[in-house]
């Protein structure tokens, strides 16, 4: 089963992976005519009602395979207001093919006559709300003809997620016979009155496997969102390091947050301050992070949607020990990075963490680690179940995994060894886990921080520095 956000982010990495939309078009649409083909006859009358997204594409194509039948195409709207470059291709295509088509942009115009087989491809997966005109008109007639109706990808007027109808029990839907879904099942196809068909159109397993430009497409920022509303992070840590708290500070704000704080030792909050007049910095008494602080730094975290603990906290006793007692009594989300990642396995929490071990700091955890990339995720997958949390283990292939679902990255370079790198992946994926749940978070922090490595490479080759990754995020994380 595969939700419908999640196929959006599968058919992008598809594309990026060297698989163009068109081509997973043309497959869609062949599959569509197979179904057709299935219970019909040649010479069979096919009314394909086509709405203007990829949905209305896939039946274009379709059409083009059903020449042995008597297909007539219904596009509900104006060719101009075909929404996509790859649909309207294939609008082209049925002109210059000579396949009949009709456009319908009055209801009261629409008729289908007496079809054997309707298709319905007029809206697809992720439409919200009731069905409007023209196609609430096509489904109601689409309902009562005695055709096989044969639906793409989803009923329209179903919440493919669900199965329940987009615009309530009440509302208008199709009632389809079969529908014919692409690359996995939806979940909520099986519990409509239809057979289900699962078509192969040639997504590659890579496009499930790998971090790509899809798992981008779900962040997109509110744009009637207010300050504080797009995440509020808090790094914890400093002492020993300055520059560590402060490198996973500005990957934070370049990240996406509203708001960043850093909570460390006043022996360098000046120093912290001066990275940035975006942080707001406050300093903890002394000069390394220890147990007398839990109070204060749990009182700080409670204004935070996220923490991000560890960078430059040493690896003192009193440090781990900090560490141990602040995760102990937190029960909100947390990025868990460096010297902190040793208190993981020591405590019970009902915290929420994405732990960032580079292989050496899984082991010390008690994790375990291999040369091939697919042994080394399963070792992941299963001690992110023993510990219950989610594991982003670094390397020249990230693995990072919650106990369930397992996603490996391949961004990023060797340049990338120099220190602070890890820093700025710990602020990346904090600022992400405060809008998003941690297992994305993970994923798409590693894969921006990779692009924004493999653009500082680029400018510097293996010269490349901690410190010229921040500010490359926000080109590595735009979703286009």
């Amino acid at each position: 089963m595969i939700s419908t956000e999640r196929m959006a982010a599968v058919d992008a990495n598809a594309s990026a992976l060297g698989v163009p939309r068109k081509q997973l078009m043309e497959s869609s649409g062949n599959e569509v005519a197979r179904e057709v083909r299935a219970v019909a006859d040649p010479g069979a009358e096919v009314a394909l009602l086509c709405g203007r997204g990829n949905n209305g594409g896939d039946a274009f194509v379709a059409a083009r395979f059903l020449s042995a039948y008597d297909a007539t195409v219904h596009l509900l709207g104006r060719p101009e207001s075909i929404r996509t470059d790859i649909a309207r291709e294939n609008w082209a295509a049925l002109g210059a093919a000579e396949v009949p088509t009709e456009t319908v942009t009055d209801s009261a115009d629409l008729s289908l006559g007496d079809p054997d087989v309707v298709v319905d491809a007029m809206l697809g997966t992720g439409v919200t709300g009731a069905l409007r005109e023209p196609e609430r008109t096509a489904a109601r007639l689409a309902n009562g003809s005695d055709a096989t109706v044969v639906a793409v990808d989803v009923p329209s007027g179903i919440d493919a997620d669900t199965g329940e109808p987009t615009g309530g029990d009440a509302a208008v839907r199709v009632e389809a016979d079969r529908v014919v879904t692409f690359h996995d099942e939806k979940p909520g196809l099986g519990s409509l009155d239809a057979a289900v068909t699962v078509a192969d159109i040639g997504i590659p397993a890579a496009a499930e496997r790998y971090a790509g430009p899809g798992d981008l497409l779900a962040l997109g920022r509110d744009p009637d969102s207010h300050k504080g509303e797009n995440g509020e992070v808090l790094v914890v840590g400093g002492g020993p390091y300055a520059g560590a708290p402060s490198l996973a500070a500005r990957a934070a704000l370049r990240a996406g947050a509203d708001l960043v704080r850093v909570a460390c030792p006043e022996t360098v909050a000046r120093t912290v301050q001066g990275y940035s007049a975006d942080l707001i910095v406050r300093g903890l008494a002394g000069d390394r992070i220890g147990p007398a602080h839990v109070d204060r730094v749990r009182e700080l975290a409670a204004d935070n949607d996220v923490v991000v603990l560890g960078p430059g906290l040493g690896r003192g006793d009193g440090a781990r020990e900090f560490a141990r007692e602040f995760l102990a009594g937190h029960d909100g989300r947390a990025v868990v990075d460096a010297d902190a990642l040793r208190a993981v396995p020591e405590v019970d929490t009902d915290a929420e963490l994405v732990c960032t071990p580079h292989q050496g700091e899984l082991v010390g955890m008690g994790g375990e680690t291999a040369e091939d990339p697919d042994e080394r995720a399963e070792l992941v997958r299963a001690f992110a179940a023993d510990l219950g949390h989610t594991l982003l283990v670094k390397g020249a292939v990230d693995v990072v995994s919650d106990g369930d679902a397992v996603r490996l990255n391949r961004t990023g370079n060797p340049g990338m060894t120099v220190g602070g790198t890890g820093d700025v992946l710990a602020g990346t994926v904090g600022a992400l886990a405060a809008v998003t749940d941690p297992f994305r978070a993970a994923v798409v922090g590693a894969y921006a921080n990779g692009l924004a490595g493999d653009a500082a490479a680029d400018e510097f080759g293996n010269g490349l520095a901690a410190t010229d990754l921040p500010d490359r995020l926000p080109e590595a994380m735009r979703d286009e």
